[in-house]
């Protein structure tokens, strides 16, 4: 399993984390404010979902530019070279555990 795999399941299964928090009512209510709080500027499952989608298909433009126009700039063929923040739904990231 790829890094990029078990890291977009965390930030996805951390999401999930701060939801029960903020929900527990045994939970002290200073607790459950600050996950509220975190949740209130947290991406999303689909927020996260769609950065995977963005980064993988400016991965597969900038390979059919050089493909077409020879070597890219060095800081536009830095982003094929470096691993990806997030993957796609479908890479199956779900499955990862943290």
């Amino acid at each position: 399993m790829s890094l990029v795999k078990e890291r977009t399941a965390a930030v996805v299964q951390t999401r999930n984390f701060l939801l029960e928090l903020s929900r527990e009512s045994s939970l002290p209510e200073s607790l459950r404010r600050q996950a509220k709080h975190l949740l209130r500027h947290y991406p999303t499952s689909d927020d996260v979902w769609l950065a995977g989608r963005a980064e993988e298909r400016r991965r597969y433009e900038l390979r059919l530019l050089e493909d077409k126009h020879g070597p890219l700039h060095p800081s536009l063929g830095l982003w094929l070279v470096v691993d990806p923040m997030f993957c796609d739904e479908s890479a199956d990231a779900s499955s990862a555990t943290p």
